[in-house]
């Protein structure tokens, strides 16, 4: 399947969370097997060409996108977590949200020293998440050299934050609007 086909999978939902927003849903992408499994295949690429050693992906829908690309290059997969989630010491850090702050939470030892890590969401927007991991992911000992999503909205500029500070940001598909 063609990135364009992998577009036609992306429910839009009008109005969702609040008037005036188009919530773009991964859902029915990742339910579609041969749809997943295609977009799995066009980020791995991505990856490799990066020279992944290591696929980090940001919970929860990150996971579902790192986790398959790891299994399928034969990476080892990080979950970049939210608090309270891993049953080890962690290495934290807390970032800024329109409304507040939350907190992501990695596994110190889950990075090898140096490894060059590939970071993965299914959507990039403002980029506050994603720069939070590569920050946490670069204190863990890697060597971020990529962000993958399956969705830029870059109405809202997080992947211009994320190559601004450094890291590559790369998308499968581009939504206008937010």
């Amino acid at each position: 399947m063609t990135v364009e086909d992998l577009r036609q999978l992306v429910r839009t939902i009008p109005d969702f969370p609040k008037p005036g927003i188009l919530f773009r849903d991964v859902t029915t992408l990742i339910g579609d097997g041969p749809g997943f499994a295609a977009a799995v295949g066009h980020m791995a690429a991505r990856a490799e060409a990066a020279g992944a050693q290591v696929i980090a992906g940001i919970e929860a829908r990150g996971f579902v996108f790192g986790a398959a690309m790891a299994a399928r290059m034969g990476l080892p997969f990080v979950p970049v977590r939210k608090p309270g989630k891993l049953p080890v010491p962690v290495l934290a850090i807390d970032y800024a949200l329109e409304y507040g702050t939350d907190t992501l939470e990695v596994d110190p030892g889950a990075v090898p020293d140096g490894a060059r890590v590939v970071v993965v969401d299914d959507l990039i927007a403002t980029g506050g998440t994603a720069l939070a991991a590569v920050e946490l992911l670069r204190r863990a000992g890697g060597s971020v050299v990529h962000s993958l999503f399956a969705i830029d909205l870059p109405d809202l500029g997080g992947a211009d934050r994320l190559r601004a500070a450094g890291v590559p940001a790369d998308a499968l598909l581009a939504f206008d609007g937010h």
